[in-house]
């Protein structure tokens, strides 16, 4: 009989898996793929698209199934309604059989273009996350988004300029380390570091929204990360730091 192949052999067969969580995203999805496609492709290596539908209420569900019918390396996932893009985020780490997970928002502001140049400094570093330098957004949005980002960088200590740019790069090893929680997605780089491994941003390119509205308003980005923040900076001071001697 031949001898089972671990699961975890079975992972580090594929070299970059691609998550892409989605809510209403029915104008953006399809060009999103035809854009990362060639990018993708030219790293000649094997790599999986891992859509995950969170409750979408428009066609979102109907064209990821159609787009995924000429391409065996896409899978879907499709929660019972919305849970929120930690929730998203976390299913597609879960699912991810790559060495690598690169995330990216489905909205078409992420510019799949970059996805190199964050895997050129992965080589090295744990965690690689994209800063987008020239914002395309409101003004409202730009602002919290700045507000947000220094606060946060602040009393987490994580050293990010900023950590709301879903464009990332994961090494798969020690993302499994890390336990995700409601809201937590934006606290990465602060988990990653409070476990000892490596963080590094790359300056990357972001572009206006074509099609759908945008999921975050003062509510949601600003009073509701408060408590999250107080836990990541209470979880920072408690977290064990001994060094075996001998």
């Amino acid at each position: 009989m031949p001898v089972p192949v671990p699961d975890k052999i079975k992972r580090l067969k594929m070299k970059y898996s691609v998550v892409i969580p989605l809510k209403n995203e029915e104008g953006n999805i399809a060009e999103l793929l035809s854009e990362l496609e060639p990018v993708m492709q030219s790293l000649n290596q094997p790599w999986e698209l891992i859509c995950i539908d969170d409750g979408s209420t428009d066609s979102t569900l109907e064209i990821l199934h159609a787009l995924s019918l000429h391409r065996p390396n896409m899978r879907i996932l499709s929660f019972d309604r919305n849970y929120g893009q930690s929730s998203g985020f976390d299913a597609g780490f879960q699912a991810a059989k790559g060495e690598y997970v690169i995330t990216m928002d489905g909205d078409l502001q992420n510019d799949p273009a970059d996805i190199p140049n964050l895997l050129i400094v992965a080589v090295h570093t744990d965690l690689v996350c994209g800063q987008r330098v020239v914002r395309r957004d409101s003004l409202s949005k730009r602002f919290l988004s700045w507000l947000g980002n220094t606060v946060r960088s602040r009393v987490c200590g994580d050293g990010m300029r900023d950590t709301n740019c879903s464009l990332k790069v994961f090494r798969t090893s020690c993302l499994r380390k890390i336990k995700m929680y409601q809201g937590m997605h934006r606290f990465l780089p602060a988990l990653f570091k409070m476990e000892g491994f490596t963080v590094a941003s790359v300056a990357v390119n972001h572009r206006y929204r074509k099609h759908g509205k945008t999921k975050y308003s003062l509510f949601n980005r600003s009073f509701n990360t408060i408590a999250d923040m107080l836990a990541v900076r209470w979880m920072r001071k408690r977290c064990l730091k001994y060094r075996i001697k001998t």
